[in-house]
């Protein structure tokens, strides 16, 4: 009988968790406030900023960012998502400066 390998139970929390999960709660964010017009183009994107794409080159999640940002804008979304916003791209932008040469 051949082993299984056993899952790591010590994770490190790293900025790359931090990222997936403030666009997860920007995801939450956007359809707990659906209504505000263009919440459905913003969701499109925020999955496409969230695909494993966009996600093995991080450089292209910035300008996603601008477009939803001026999608929610247009829309007159909740203060909510542009504070999630916020924090995203705070941890882009440190995560760049880590990890992107």
């Amino acid at each position: 009988m051949c082993p299984f390998d056993k899952e790591q139970t010590g994770y490190e929390k790293t900025i790359f968790s931090d990222l997936q999960g403030a666009w997860s709660v920007l995801r939450s964010l956007v359809v707990d406030h659906a209504g505000f017009e263009g919440w459905e183009r913003a969701l499109f994107q925020i999955d496409e900023a969230m695909s494993w794409e966009v996600v093995r080159d991080l450089r292209q999640m910035s300008p996603l960012i601008v477009v939803i940002r001026n999608i929610c804008q247009q829309g007159q979304a909740p203060r909510e998502i542009f504070e999630s916003l916020n924090g995203i791209q705070g941890l882009l932008e440190e995560t760049l400066e880590l990890f992107v040469k």
